[in-house]
């Protein structure tokens, strides 16, 4: 009886050993994929931008300094203040970035739902033809769009020869505001759909059934049952465009023309025609670590993680 009860425990801890021995070996080598091509350079970068490496930048570097940071974030052209309704480039990516999530989810929305409620047995067919677009290349279509919205393009094309609306190329559609808007929010639309439509297509039809039951319309329906469960998905959907549009900078270069020069164009700008790797150090954590703030708060106070549930 004694050997017995000595052998239960040691064959638990052996199978519990076992187990994380498993468990490592599967999640090790994304582990050390992420650390060494993620958490290294970033850390890199960040001790970079204060002088604490030296020899990498084709330039001298101050060491062990804050100036990069302060005269970034001091500069009025990079920050322009605090204030958010400030010129800084910083601020006009932020605000250009809110403004293409904000189109992206109105376009998006209506396309989520369709698919989820009312395109029945179809859905996956028509999730796979909105997506299929998408598997070529990011660049090919931008180029694409510069066809379509130059002075000289589709666009234009068909407004003067066609429809005679005007005699003169519409300025607007090229080098500009306008043009960024429309191409970024024509890239990200099919990938805020995606959350959305997982969130609509996890609703209890009961709810929906019951709500109707009640004597209420479609349309009162969908404000008081349907929309509010699905705003985990509109959550995700909008962090999906917001965070990587504030740091964007070729689709701007591309078809925004001397208007498009954002807060990303401005880091690259710094490590290529500048070579002032360490002011783009600061600025690239800078941008890191308001993605990383952005990200800490959607996921405290909005519950992001439950389109996963």
């Amino acid at each position: 009886m004694a050997i017995a009860g000595t052998t239960g425990p040691r064959r638990s801890r052996d199978a519990a050993t076992r187990r994380s021995a498993s468990t490592w070996a599967i999640v090790g080598a994304p582990l050390v994929w992420v650390i060494v091509f993620f958490v290294i350079p970033v850390i890199m970068i960040a001790v970079y931008s204060v002088g604490g490496i030296s020899g990498l930048s084709p330039n001298d570097i101050e060491h062990w300094t804050v100036t990069p940071w302060k005269d970034f974030i001091t500069s009025s052209t990079y920050m322009g203040g605090i204030n958010p309704l400030g010129s800084g480039l910083f601020w006009k990516s932020v605000k250009m970035s809110l403004t293409v999530s904000v189109t992206a989810l109105i376009l998006a929305y209506p396309v989520a739902y369709l698919l989820a409620m009312l395109a029945g047995r179809r859905k996956y067919v028509l999730l796979l033809v909105i997506i299929v677009p998408f598997l070529t290349s990011y660049l090919l279509r931008i180029l694409a769009w510069r066809v379509i919205l130059n002075p000289q393009g589709v666009v234009n094309t068909f407004l003067q020869d066609t429809l005679g609306v005007t005699n003169e190329p519409i300025q607007g559609l090229w080098n500009s505001n306008f043009a960024i808007y429309v191409v970024l929010s024509y890239v990200w639309v099919p990938f805020v759909a995606l959350p959305i439509f997982v969130t609509l297509e996890g609703i209890d039809e009961h709810l929906l059934e019951a709500s109707s039951d009640l004597g209420a319309s479609r349309w009162r329906t969908f404000w008081t049952v349907t929309f509010p469960l699905s705003i985990p998905g509109v959550i995700a959907g909008f962090i999906f465009v917001f965070i990587p549009t504030i740091g964007e900078f070729v689709t701007p270069q591309l078809v925004g023309g001397p208007s498009g020069f954002m807060f990303g164009s401005a880091i690259q700008s710094a490590f290529t025609a500048g070579l002032d790797w360490q002011f783009g150090s600061a600025m690239a954590m800078f941008l890191v670590f308001t993605v990383a703030i952005l990200l800490a708060i959607f996921g405290r106070w909005l519950n992001v993680r439950s389109v996963a549930a």
